[in-house]
């Protein structure tokens, strides 16, 4: 190999070495597991499955994999705000997975939801001057999704045990699951909450995010290459007091490499929730960044607005015509029917 070459095969080592090789620890483990990032972004993925009864019975095309065998115990519909969230039990992993639906490309609605972007006074205990994004608070507090998720929660506690839970989303989801996994926390006073979240948008500022990272210290915004969404709503540096402000920790995918050396590596970012040096570094222009994350689709499968499909399963339906599909963990599906 010609020297230069070997100069910048030395150089791709060099980084790859001081940018795989940081091993983020607290007192007691690593706070970002690859291993288990693959297996949320894979959950996340299937949310976005239109047909309701193939996630529900955990049958659907995107159902398989590392997440094989999961256990659907609550799957609920906000039909008027186009939202969608389910809680299940993972038996390999021994966890509570809770995981909530993004932005439907096409969905008028939640890209009105997306784009109000006023600010709201956080009522919560001991955090004052804490603003919120106001749609991305009520999407997750003022619809029929709270109810139904913490129902989902005690349900598959109540069968398998104080385990612990594990909140993921995609793009709008994950700006719901951070909001689920405080909520969990500080109000409903709830140990072993773990939240990672793939492409969400900013949700407060600077005051939240710092009582965010007291309650969640080990939570994981994952951010892919020039994404879009985490740049929304916008960083003013300027403006500390009133800008939005990102939640620690940022785990950034992109590539590094000289020429034709290049690969994909996972940086994991400071405590700051804005380290300037990963996804703020780069401009937030491409959608496509946002809707592949660790070569998993993080999009839906119709293009229809809001489209769903109930198929032949019994669910049920409040007057506001929000659907709910739900069972008693442990219950198989042949069982289910001949409850029916």
């Amino acid at each position: 190999m010609e020297p230069r070459r070997w100069l910048a095969a030395a150089v791709l080592m060099c980084l790859l070495v001081h940018c795989c090789g940081r091993e983020l620890k607290t007192k007691h483990a690593p706070i970002y597991d690859p291993a288990l990032a693959q297996t949320l972004a894979e959950y996340t993925s299937a949310v976005y499955t239109a047909d309701l009864t193939q996630l529900f019975t955990w049958t659907c095309e995107r159902c398989g994999d590392l997440t094989e065998g999961f256990e659907v115990v609550e799957l609920i519909v906000d039909v008027k705000n186009c939202l969608l969230a389910y809680v299940g039990f993972a038996r390999d992993i021994n966890a509570v997975i809770v995981v909530f639906r993004g932005t439907q490309e096409n969905s008028i609605q939640n890209w009105i939801e997306d784009l109000f972007w006023k600010q709201l006074d956080l009522d919560y205990p001991g955090m004052p001057e804490a603003k919120v994004h106001s749609g991305f608070y009520s999407a997750y507090h003022n619809t029929t999704l709270r109810d139904g998720v913490v129902r989902g929660i005690r349900k598959t506690r109540g069968v398998y045990g104080n385990i612990p839970i594990m909140i993921t989303g995609h793009s709008m989801g994950g700006a719901m699951a951070s909001f689920c996994a405080l909520d969990l926390v500080v109000n409903f006073g709830l140990k072993d909450v773990t939240l990672m979240t793939f492409g969400q948008p900013r949700i407060g500022n600077a005051v939240f995010a710092s009582n965010f990272k007291g309650h969640l210290p080990n939570a994981i915004r994952v951010t892919n290459a020039h994404d879009i969404v985490p740049h929304l709503p916008p960083y003013y540096r300027y403006f500390p007091q009133k800008t939005y402000h990102h939640f620690p920790r940022e785990v950034w995918i992109h590539n590094v490499g000289l020429g034709t050396f290049e690969y994909s590596i996972e940086e994991i970012c400071d405590d700051s929730g804005e380290d300037p040096t990963c996804s703020r570094s780069v401009s937030g222009n491409s959608v496509q960044d946002h809707i592949h994350y660790l070569g998993i689709s993080m999009h839906a499968e119709s293009l229809g607005h809001c489209r769903i499909v109930t198929g032949t399963l019994q669910y049920k339906m409040d007057p506001a015509g929000n659907i709910v599909f739900s069972k008693q963990p442990g219950l198989s599906f042949d069982e289910l029917h001949s409850a029916q």
